[in-house]
């Protein structure tokens, strides 16, 4: 089995290798699991969907009046 580590994994999908860690800690990465304190993962692994909002409906966000207040 081949795999791949953060460096290799975000130099192939153009993130930076702290990126993919963050994805492999919050359980985004299927097949992802750590050797030492490395992460590592299958070598045919595909980046995971963006899920980042993009359409401006930020969810808890509530806009303060021009006072400051809520």
């Amino acid at each position: 089995m081949n795999i791949m580590t953060t460096k290799q994994a975000g130099k192939l999908w153009g993130v930076t290798p702290r990126r993919v860690s963050e994805l492999c800690r919050n359980g985004r990465i299927k097949g992802a699991y750590k050797i030492g304190t490395s992460w590592v993962m299958p070598a045919n692994t595909e980046k995971p969907k963006d899920e980042r909002v993009t359409n401006g409906n930020w969810i808890g966000y509530k806009r303060r009046d021009k006072e400051g207040r809520k």
